[in-house]
């Protein structure tokens, strides 16, 4: 694990993380690890930001059902430096889509092999795959390693798909779930190039591990930020929970941040040298808006669109099951079919017996349902697929939709840079500029990349400083 490591006294600067999702504290763990004093400004009671608890009926579940991938090595490392024990928190399962047997879907499962051979026996053991099927996926993924992963235009991930001949049941069974899963975006309107940057280091990956799925034992907020957290205090940071940054105002050489909320002692403010905005993009806009020459990057915040995603709890009798920990399920809303995976959650957490979680990712469609209507619904789906009546008839339900859970990840997208063009004033959120989707993994890292921006700063002589802040203030113009 490893410990601070203490910067000098000459180049320490005081650092304002403004948000405490994944980002907010990947930023703040990373700084305070190289010596910067650290402040965690979170404006809800507790950390954690789009991947929040909520309880039902005295339960504490996540807003949403995650799965993590062996390939999310900064969130793996994080995670450890904070005190979490890995084997504890995570089940890790290899690669696979499965669907209930006795319909007709597939059954995709890794073997325990070193890469590739793991994916090459998975595909000759699959069943409800026929050989067109497993030469077209094979086609796919050796274009793809000649390619680089990468396209030189961008398309859709459907035009990327009829490119290369993948059958309409391939297409059905495996790659829109993947592609609805990975980007919480439908594969008519999902970026190819993301697309491929995600199965690049899953199953392209050149170890097994990589594309193992890992299945979040515990609640998100104590799967890292809430050790994060408290890391942070052990530390000698400042964690202020219920403080919201109301504004950002550059003075002198830092930064002077409004804050509210009854933590701030009413209306307060308090002066950095840096910051780190780790906030959703459009609060984040807000916040930047009245700042010199940051218009069009503002703007550009402002105007992500986003996708839904829907998760139904359904609680059934101690004892109810699945035979494994989660399947995959066909969905159809033409045919009120919404279910994309379902998880059995004692599987995950022995508190949780009889609790069955289902996942409706880009739920545009499907938010049109009232929650009765879409837990109705789904509850048919299950009981037809599993060939059991009983999964029809929940004790009872609860339908929780993220609105804005991810940004819609469209071809050739333009995501801000972390820089925004002001001295000592960064980005940090899955919505800035990465070849993957808006995942755990993309915050993470956009908070590791934001923390060596800021200690990039603070390395500049403080006479570069000065000159370097009164330029940007007065310009603002090295937006990227």
């Amino acid at each position: 694990m490893f410990g601070p490591e203490k910067a000098g006294p000459a180049n320490a600067l005081r650092v304002a993380v403004a948000g405490g999702g994944w980002a907010g504290c990947a930023a703040a763990v990373e700084l305070t690890r190289r010596g910067h004093h650290v402040t965690l400004f979170e404006a809800a009671r507790s950390l954690g930001g789009r991947a929040r608890g909520v309880e039902v009926r005295g339960m504490a579940l996540d807003n949403g059902q995650h799965i993590l991938l062996g390939a999310y090595r900064d969130c793996l490392r994080l995670m450890r430096q904070v005190g979490v024990d890995l084997d504890a928190a995570l089940l890790r399962l290899p690669v696979q889509m499965r669907y209930p047997s006795g319909g007709d879907g597939m059954d995709f499962a890794a073997p325990r092999l070193p890469a590739p051979l793991h994916l090459a026996v998975a595909l000759l053991r699959a069943k409800g795959l026929g050989r067109k099927d497993k030469l077209a996926l094979a086609r796919l993924n050796s274009a793809a390693k000649w390619m680089g992963w990468q396209l030189n235009d961008d398309c859709t991930v459907a035009e990327l798909l009829e490119r290369f001949d993948q059958t309409p049941r391939l297409i059905r069974l495996m790659w829109r779930p993947l592609c609805i899963a990975a980007l919480n975006t439908p594969p008519e309107r999902a970026s190819a190039n993301v697309f491929l940057a995600v199965l690049r280091d899953s199953l392209g990956a050149r170890t097994r591990a990589a594309s193992d799925m890992l299945l979040p034992r515990l609640p998100m907020g104590a799967l890292f930020p809430e050790p994060a957290g408290a890391w942070l205090e052990r530390q000698g940071g400042a964690l202020r929970l219920g403080v919201k940054v109301a504004a950002v105002n550059g003075e002198n050489e830092g930064w002077r941040l409004d804050l509210t909320g009854q933590a701030a002692g009413g209306a307060a403010s308090e002066r950095f040298d840096a910051v780190v905005l780790a906030t959703p993009a459009a609060q984040s806009a807000t916040l930047l808006a009245s700042l010199p020459g940051m218009e069009t990057l503002a703007s550009q915040l402002a105007g992500f669109d986003y996708e839904p995603i829907a998760t139904c709890y359904l609680q059934y009798p101690p004892g109810t099951r699945l035979d494994l920990p989660f399947y995959a399920l066909e969905d159809d809303p033409a045919n009120r079919r919404w279910g994309q995976f379902v998880f059995d959650r004692a599987r995950l957490d022995a508190g949780q017996d009889g609790l069955l979680a289902v996942v409706v990712s880009a739920a545009g469609e499907a938010g049109e349902l009232s929650r009765e209507a879409l837990a109705t619904a789904i509850t048919a789906q299950l009981a037809q697929d599993f060939g059991r009546p009983e999964l029809a008839s929940p004790g009872w339900t609860r339908v929780i939709t993220e609105k804005r859970a991810t940004f819609s990840c469209t071809p050739a997208l333009k995501r801000p840079d972390k820089a925004t063009g002001l001295p000592g004033l960064v980005l940090a959120g899955d919505y800035t500029a990465s070849d993957y989707p808006a995942t755990l993994e993309t915050a993470v890292r956009s908070g590791l990349a934001a923390a060596t921006a800021i200690r990039a700063y603070g390395a500049l002589p403080r006479e570069k400083r000065s000159l370097s802040h009164s330029r940007g203030a007065a310009a603002g113009d090295s937006i990227q």
